[in-house]
């Protein structure tokens, strides 16, 4: 059975590259997505990370808009608690007007940063409490219905983005259920909570004017390569880059080092954080895919190609899409 297939670009700097090179390769993903039949393209807002690209989200989308054509372009996600929901809908509203009917807006609550950083952003620290009437305002502005007399999103009014709740916790599937909107779950790097979560979704879920059933879209990452080898040396670099982005307390390692710092520990928290993964050739990586959709019951897959190269992860985009045999638009 064939599943909608999306695409989470993390926006890497992979080593040797600057920021615009990083985001010259989120232009070709999308292209290459779009042209492959993927669903949509998300991107994640992160700060204060020296290897993600995205922290200006919905530039990046405006951006990478301009050089496609069809494909859905979105947020996965805005972290709601870091800005003024006004500010959130005039923003995807302005996206929603240059590029009508693409835009998706996915919500988190999660601070995607550090204490020192929250400070930075003059975030309130107990902002993440008020996440759930934060999201029915945002969503108010974009119904042309505001909570707040005498205040409109423009542009934004009327609009009616699609909101998305992501989670990855049972917290975010209660709310997606309750407002009746789809989920997201960042089982990409969360796995934990995944088949409780969806549960809870799609027992609690109420219709709304935006969906009328539960709809799920799961994370997972992916390495295609024409060989084993080749994904698994690829996995391999990945799982240094992110051990070395946990634990290296901002030194650039060595292979060997990021190998070290992997086998005294690293390696375990890595490993569970990347549990989620098909790795392999088109084949060995349809049936991986195929075993996480069905364990995570999911109406949509959202996958991070993952790759030390741009080549790798455009490469992996479209072997994943011929395995799945995606219909191209």
């Amino acid at each position: 059975m064939s599943i909608p297939l999306s695409v989470l670009d993390l926006a890497p700097i992979l080593r040797g590259q600057s920021v615009s090179d990083s985001i010259a390769a989120s232009v070709a993903l999308a292209q290459r997505a779009e042209a492959q039949g993927y669903q949509r393209v998300w991107y994640a807002e992160h700060h204060n990370m020296a290897t993600i690209a995205s922290s200006a989200t919905s530039v990046l989308i405006a951006h990478v808009g301009a050089q496609t054509s069809h494909i859905r372009l979105g947020a996965g996600g805005v972290m709601l608690p870091n800005h003024a929901p006004l500010t959130i809908a005039e923003q995807f509203g302005t996206l929603d007007a240059m590029y009508p009917g693409r835009i998706d807006l996915g919500l988190g609550r999660a601070p995607g940063s550090d204490q020192n950083t929250m400070y930075a952003l003059r975030r309130d620290p107990g902002s993440a409490e008020s996440f759930p009437q934060d999201v029915l305002e945002l969503q108010a502005y974009l119904a042309g219905k505001t909570r707040v007399p005498g205040v409109d999103a423009v542009p934004g009014r009327g609009s009616e983005v699609p909101l998305f709740i992501l989670g990855s916790s049972t917290f975010g599937a209660q709310l997606a259920a309750a407002l009746g909107l789809p989920y997201a779950f960042a089982s990409h790097f969360a796995p934990q909570a995944l088949e409780a979560a969806v549960s809870i979704y799609r027992r609690d879920f109420q219709p709304s004017a935006q969906l009328d059933e539960p709809y799920v879209i799961a994370g997972m990452n992916v390495v295609a390569a024409d060989s084993s080898t080749a994904a698994q040396a690829a996995f391999a670099a990945v799982r240094r880059t992110l051990a070395t982005g946990l634990f290296g307390r901002g030194r650039n390692f060595t292979d060997a080092e990021a190998d070290l710092l992997l086998s005294q520990g690293a390696g375990q928290h890595v490993d569970s954080m990347l549990t989620h993964s098909a790795v392999g050739t088109p084949a060995e990586v349809r049936e991986q895919v195929e075993a996480f959709r069905r364990l995570a019951g999911a109406d949509e897959l959202i996958v991070a190609h993952q790759s030390p190269s741009t080549e790798g992860r455009l490469r992996s985009v479209t072997l994943l899409a011929e395995a799945m045999e995606v219909v191209r638009a």
